[in-house]
């Protein structure tokens, strides 16, 4: 055999030996996990729904006119405080006055008329009984006389109506409380018609405000009347407001191809810091847990790898053999829906000494991100949620317990 050969022999025995020492000393190398954790806590779980809506006023009166004619005088502005009855603007009354005296003419002529119509009766009657005038001539003079009365009623009307319109020139509040919006200038043409110009706004009481939220369709069976909610503005981005749901509308609006519903918040504002028309982002509380024990909810969704329950000492062969099934079953289903048992019930990977232990746990109510939970556990327990996988054994001696202790998973 040539020299070169048994020279590459030999390398290639001793890379054989070098690499079985390796494999011998790695493959019985005790497997450490770091488990990422979250305590057990008190806290409050809040089912919410969230919406979007704008600021109004509780009570809100728009003010038209139901005469037409030209704006002679206004008498309110922006954020006055009126009284209800106020005069705040006044129209061109000079057709309107013309048009009354005319009126009241018309009815001094029909009353005149109305007068020698009576006399023409009376005379004709007198002697008609006396057998002097004819039938014809009295049912003439009779009938002169009744439209004589009633040319009277009619120029009384006119003279009503003449009164009144020239009355409406004449704007006042309706309500008492304060102009929000003023929509006229001196010298403005309005017109009295089907839709009636809006000259102001008034609202009653600033201090009662209310948010008109847009709730989605999918979210809108969940409300109630009497629901908490909480709110922010973007006036004051550091501020929560807070209020009550008082009315669910029932008339669909659609918004980008969504359907949505119109629900009312009504919210005290005594320091008059919310205005009309600010943009409001709302939580509707739903369903409320104040101060009771829960866990991060991604906990349920997590467990352990098969080789570490093979390993752990702690587990029983039943408990193993339970997961050891579960997992196994895993391939095909989503790990949440093996985790989380139906009726409420879920398990938690508990830290217990120097491993970690399954507990079985009530579920109560659960917002996303935490639920509320009832069993075997305490408060400052800590959960794992998963494996650190960028952690060394330097951070594990750092770390305040030991989560994990090493272990061998190979059988010997």
């Amino acid at each position: 055999m040539k020299k070169s050969t048994i020279i590459i022999l030999s390398i290639i025995a001793l890379a054989l030996v070098v690499v079985g020492v390796f494999y011998y000393r790695y493959s019985n190398k005790p497997v450490v996990y770091y488990w990422r954790t979250v305590p057990i806590e008190r806290g409050d779980v809040n089912v919410l729904v969230t919406a979007t809506g704008a600021m109004a006023a509780d009570t809100s009166v728009d003010v038209g006119v139901q005469v037409s004619g030209s704006i002679a005088r206004i008498k309110a502005d922006f954020n006055d405080i009126v009284k209800k009855g106020q005069v705040i603007a006044v129209l061109d009354t000079t057709l309107y006055y013309a048009t009354k005296v005319d009126a009241l003419a018309a009815l001094q002529r029909a009353d005149i008329a109305a007068k020698q119509a009576k006399i023409e009766y009376d005379r004709s009657k007198n002697l008609f009984d006396n057998k002097v005038e004819a039938q014809a001539d009295f049912d003439l003079a009779k009938t002169a006389y009744q439209n004589a009365v009633g040319n009277v009623t009619s120029a009384q009307a006119l003279l009503k109506k003449a009164a009144i319109n020239l009355k409406y020139c004449t704007i006042t509040a309706p309500i008492s409380g304060v102009i929000i919006a003023r929509n006229i200038q001196l010298g403005n043409m309005v017109i009295a018609s089907f839709s009636s110009p809006v000259l102001f706004t008034i609202a009653y009481d600033l201090k009662k405000m209310q948010v008109q939220a847009n709730v989605d369709e999918a979210d809108i069976g969940q409300l109630k009347v009497g629901q908490h909610a909480k709110f922010t503005v973007d006036a004051y981005p550091n501020d929560v407001f807070e209020g009550v749901v008082t009315q669910i509308r029932h008339q669909p609006v659609t918004l980008a191809s969504v359907v949505n519903y119109v629900v009312i918040i009504e919210v005290d504002n005594p320091a008059l810091k919310l205005m009309p028309g600010l943009t409001a982002n709302a939580n509707i509380y739903i369903e409320e847990r104040k101060n009771i024990i829960r866990v991060a909810t991604n906990a349920f969704t997590f467990t352990p790898p098969i080789e570490y329950i093979q390993a752990s000492k702690l587990l029983s062969d039943s408990v193993k053999n339970f997961w050891y099934m579960k997992l196994k079953a895993a391939s095909e289903v989503k790990k949440q829906e093996i985790v989380e048992v139906k009726g409420g019930i879920g398990f938690l990977w508990v830290v217990n000494d120097k491993d970690i232990l399954p507990i079985q746990v009530t579920k109560g109510l659960n917002d996303g991100a935490f639920t509320e939970i009832s069993g075997n556990v305490q408060v400052g327990d800590k959960v794992a949620t998963g494996i650190n996988q960028n952690a060394t054994p330097d951070d594990n001696k750092k770390a305040s317990s030991p989560f994990m202790p090493k272990f061998n998973t190979k059988k010997k």
